[in-house]
């Protein structure tokens, strides 16, 4: 049976890549949101935008729906949200400047380090780590705990939020010399089985 064919059968096959598309389009909406101080509006989103990350990689597996756009849409969807997030919330007076300078920093470092990779040596595979996997939740924690505090004055949430942003400069740090170290490790292997060169 032709992929054509598989695919009129299945209406969900490209469920997992459209439900990360999703929280894409997401963006612009949540960060109207927060420029107009509708925070319950954009804690709700947020909350959506969540929900779309944790159907997506369960549908792909449970689908059997992995594709290589899927892979590499999913984290640049995820670090697209937080960091324009962060961006706002920072404009906005309710996240440190400091926090979001290093938020963005090791993002944007990533991101380039992976082009210039690309650009010279061909794919490669960066598996995500346990600290890339700790900081990005910790990010999440801290945005959907910043939104939450402007909706209540609760003692828990001023809690969490100043526990949640501790812990995302801890993990940005530490994640970023990780992944540096990954990088130092890899760039010198063969990739695809061909010799490496310099």
């Amino acid at each position: 049976m032709s992929d054509l064919s598989i695919t009129q059968l299945n209406p969900f096959r490209n469920a997992p890549n459209l439900l990360t598309l999703a929280r894409i389009c997401l963006a612009p909406f949540l960060v109207a949101a927060i420029l107009e101080d509708h925070y319950a509006v954009s804690f709700y989103l947020f909350l959506a935008a969540g929900l779309t990350d944790a159907l997506d990689g369960s549908l792909a597996r449970v689908l059997k729906q992995r594709t290589m756009l899927g892979q590499y849409l999913d984290p640049v969807a995820d670090k697209l949200l937080l960091s324009t997030l962060f961006l706002v919330l920072m404009h906005k007076g309710l996240i440190p400047t400091r926090v979001t300078v290093m938020v963005f920093g090791r993002d944007v470092g990533i991101l380039v380090v992976a082009a210039i990779l690309y650009a010279a040596a061909g794919r490669r595979e960066f598996i995500p780590s346990i600290f890339g996997k700790a900081n990005t939740f910790a990010q999440v924690a801290a945005v959907a705990a910043v939104l939450l505090h402007q909706m209540t004055d609760a003692y828990w949430v001023a809690e969490v939020r100043m526990i949640a942003l501790g812990a995302t400069m801890v993990l940005t740090v530490v994640s970023g010399f990780h992944y540096a170290w990954l990088v130092s490790r890899r760039v010198g292997l063969p990739v695809n089985g061909s010799p490496s060169t310099r």
